[in-house]
This record gives structure tokens, sequence and C-alpha cells, in this order.
């Protein structure tokens, strides 16, 4: 009797349904939750960042907290005009992909830049959606739950289309598991909280490693961008639960994705200037330049500038 309880057993662990729901390896430490103990244990991890820098980008805990409690932080630049164009940042909604996090951080200490011009533009930005991920041991894409949470958000007929796409185009791939119902996760609910609360006029979400830009949204509104740096567009489509189809197609909201060429390796310092440079390039001509000139055309609809946005 022991003997077919114990092969019982191992099936039962063996099958992909337990398999999704495996929690990643954590730290059996406190949760990081104050600014100080956060960065630490975030540079710890990604070593492009010092402890020093992290504390010096101001970063607060939003009121939510991930499935382990550790905090989500929030860096807010406020723009020096009323009405300003909103653009809220993600990094590390996938917590193994340690590049996105680091490009996330950089782009805070150049919006802390005196001679900045970004005041005309109001930012939001996460450099870590999902902590839990990031430090597990080893990260890990999913969250504590092994949730993907980039397959998590409330999009059309989720609940048919996400089990069946994890089940028939990923064969229950563990790392891809979209949860048992849409914004089930702290993490994943918080963003989707934050977006109706916030109400961003673009979001740009940092990924890696297929080193491409990819763009989601109305057809109308905004013109895709062509480049950022070396990542040129090539629109790979949405999946359910994600961010892209979530923001982009559901809620009508421009959702730009930059896939870094490596999760590990940083991209050069010059690549990362171009990539900022045609980023700020295409915010101000879709949020800035275009909305002055429909304003200027009296029709209330965006007015082709007959530019080729980078």
């Amino acid at each position: 009797m022991l003997r077919y309880l114990f092969v019982f057993l191992l099936v039962l662990i063996a099958s992909p349904e337990v398999i999704h729901a495996a929690q990643p390896d954590v730290a059996a430490t406190p949760p990081e939750r104050d600014p100080q103990s956060w960065c630490a244990s975030v540079t710890r991890v990604i070593p492009q960042i010092k402890p020093k820098t992290c504390i010096a980008s101001a970063l607060r805990p939003v009121t939510t907290r991930s499935v382990m409690g550790r905090s989500i932080m929030l860096r807010e630049f406020r723009a020096e005009l009323r009405n300003a164009p909103l653009v809220l940042v993600i990094g590390g909604i996938h917590g193994d992909e340690l590049t996105a996090v680091s490009v996330v951080f950089r782009w805070i200490e150049l919006l802390q830049q005196p001679g900045y011009v970004g005041p005309q533009f109001h930012w939001r930005v996460v450099p870590v959606l999902n902590p839990d991920g990031l430090l597990a041991k080893p990260p890990t894409r999913v969250n504590a739950r092994g949730v993907d949470l980039n397959r998590n958000f409330p999009t059309s007929n989720w609940m048919s289309e996400a089990p069946r796409h994890w089940k028939e185009a990923t064969r229950k791939d563990p790392r891809r598991f979209p949860g048992t119902a849409p914004a089930s996760e702290p993490e994943s609910r918080w963003l989707h909280d934050e977006i109706a609360r916030f109400r961003p006029d673009v979001i740009v979400s940092v990924h890696a490693p297929f080193d491409v830009l990819d763009f989601d949204g109305p057809p109308t509104g905004v013109e895709m961008p062509s480049r950022f740096g070396r990542l040129h567009l090539q629109r790979i489509g949405v999946y359910p639960g994600s961010l892209g189809n979530f923001g982009g197609l559901k809620e009508g909201i421009p959702v730009v994705t930059l896939e870094l060429p490596h999760a590990l390796d940083m991209p050069s310092e010059a690549e990362l200037a171009q990539v900022w440079s045609d980023m700020q390039d295409w915010l101000k001509l879709n949020l800035v330049e275009r909305r002055a000139a429909s304003a200027s055309n009296g029709s209330g609809q965006m007015v082709p500038m007959h530019r080729t946005s980078p």
C-alpha cells in the first residue's frame, strides 16, 4: 500500500499542473519593504546598479506588496506644466530579465539630471514590478506563485483564451502560466489599478532578450516608432493576458515594448544613449508637437507631422 502511495505522489509532483504552481526558491529573510533594504537586496542581484545609485533614486513603496510581502517601488517626476503628457514606465515584469531592470534605473538617473528636458512629461517609473521573481534564487520569470505576470492582465475573453493558449500553444510551459484568474496576482492587479488611476498617454515596458521594438495600440493617436537605437520595429503580436494586449488593445493606450538584446549583458553606453535619445524624440513628436498642431488646427484630431519618427 505504501509503495502505491509513493508512486502516486511521484506522478502528482511530476504533473505540469503541479509544476506551474511551485514557488521559486526565495530567501528565508524578512521581506524588503523600506527603500534601503530593498535597494541592498536588488543591487546584490544586479551589480550594474550600485546601492547608492538605487537609494539616490528616491523610490517610494506603493500601497500594494508582492506575494512575499516585498515592496513595489515607484518614482514620480512631475511636469512643470499642467496637462502635460503622462508616461508610465515599467521594468522587471519578468524577474529573470535583469537588464530590463538596469535600463529603467539608468533612465531614472537621466530624469534626475538638472538639465534634462523631461519636465515636459509627467513620468511614473516602476523599475521592478516583480521583486519576488528578481530576488528568487536563481531569478525567475514568474512571481512567487509561479504566475507569469505578463499573461495575467484582464484582457478580453481571458477566461477562455488564456488557459487554452497556455495548454495548447505553450504545452503548459510553467514559465508562462497565466494564473487561475485575470489579475489574480497582487503585482499585476496593482499595475492594472495604477493604469486606471494614472491614465497614461503612453506605456513603455522594458523586456529582454528578443532584440526588437514592439508596439501595440489603437490605429490612431500616435505614430508607431520605427526604431529606438538598434531596436527596430517588429510587431510580434499579443498574447492573452499580456500588457500589450490589455493596455494597447483593450484600453486603447499605446504600449511600446523594448526587447533588449540580452537578459544579462547590458548594451553599451553609446547604445543606451541612442535608445534614450530616440525615445525622447518619439515622445516629443507624438505627445507634444502633434498635440500642439492638433490644438492649433482646432479639429481635435491628430495632424500628421510629415516626419519620420525615430
